[in-house]
């Protein structure tokens, strides 16, 4: 409990003052670029079963690259994906295990003398897919999956709930208010199309207007493509919130559709990556470059989403720290 107190405490100072707070990148598309099977219905959580030292290794990797919060692998260890591969059993489990691995890697920094503090946060995805929103379950199942899921992960130890890659108000709201009543502070991030409208078609701006009674932390956009990030920078700017941006890198191997295969070739729902190409913004040093305009913009908290790896958010930290 002290421990979650003192790092409520730090976020809230850290968001207040001093250079943007930066988040990591990528887990997903990084254990399939290392070999992983990141296939549906588990994407990451493969790794969870077959491969928890890489998993532990990327975290230590973004750890020294300058991240200061690492991103459990739980984008896919709900109850509900789970039981789609026979797993729904292990779904506290399974999510204890991965923020144990973030945990392990952020104290591993500490020892070899980080010069400043890491969090770690755990994710909170879509129940169904992240880019159908019609695929979005009723109210009650909204409510009791995600408190299910914000328990196991405040449980676990998280540090802060990350409800990330939204694509309606809806679910939102559901799974911000199951995260917010854990009492570990809540961040919320939408992925967008152009235009600062949500996958549903509802605008942005509509979509933080349902979480204001919710009260989170900050609010950010996620897994859209940089050149989608900046029309949203003045709606999340209009929340009052400390607001941030970690945008992909476009598709990758596995990564999903958002035309809606779900086919091996396009490797499904899973984890976000979808949306155009960023060209030459693929670069490290163009990604970091783009990206670290944004704090111009307000932005208070900025990282990577699918496609982006260590050497992106080592770039950034440069960046940053210039």
């Amino acid at each position: 409990m002290e421990r979650e107190r003192s790092a409520a405490a730090w976020l809230a100072a850290r968001l207040a003052a001093g250079p943007p707070l930066l988040l990591d990148g990528a887990l997903g598309t990084e254990l399939e670029r290392r070999g992983v099977d990141c296939t549906l219905p588990l994407w990451s959580a493969h790794a969870l079963l077959g491969a928890p030292d890489l998993v532990r290794a990327i975290h230590r990797e973004y750890a020294a690259a300058g991240a200061e919060v690492l991103t459990a692998n739980t984008f896919r260890t709900q109850r509900r994906t789970l039981r789609h591969a026979g797993l729904g059993p292990r779904a506290a489990e399974l999510t204890t295990r991965a923020v144990s691995l973030a945990r392990e890697a952020a104290d591993a920094a500490a020892r070899a003398g980080a010069p400043r503090r890491i969090l770690v946060a755990g994710s909170v995805a879509p129940l169904e897919d992240c880019w159908h929103p019609e695929r979005v379950p009723d109210d009650e199942a909204l409510a009791r999956e995600h408190a299910e899921h914000a328990r196991h992960l405040a449980e676990a130890g998280a540090d802060l709930l990350l409800v990330e890659t939204m694509n309606t108000a809806r679910e939102a709201a559901a799974a911000a208010r199951a995260a917010r009543a854990t009492g570990l502070p809540t961040w919320v991030g939408f992925t967008c199309a152009p235009g600062a409208r949500l996958l549903s078609g509802e605008s942005l701006a509509d979509a933080l207007a349902a979480l204001r009674p919710i009260a989170p932390q900050a609010v950010l956009v996620n897994c859209l493509a940089v050149a989608d990030v900046p029309a949203c920078l003045p709606v999340l700017a209009a929340s009052g919130l400390p607001f941030g941006a970690s945008p992909n890198l476009g598709p990758t191997r596995g990564a999903p559709d958002r035309a809606g295969s779900e086919g091996p070739d396009a490797g499904g729902e899973a984890a976000g990556g979808a949306g155009p190409a960023c060209g030459a913004e693929a670069s490290p040093e163009r990604f970091a470059e783009a990206v670290a305009a944004w704090r111009a913009a307000g932005a208070r908290i900025l990282g990577g989403c699918c496609g982006t790896g260590p050497a992106h958010v080592r770039a950034l930290a440069r960046r940053l720290a210039a």
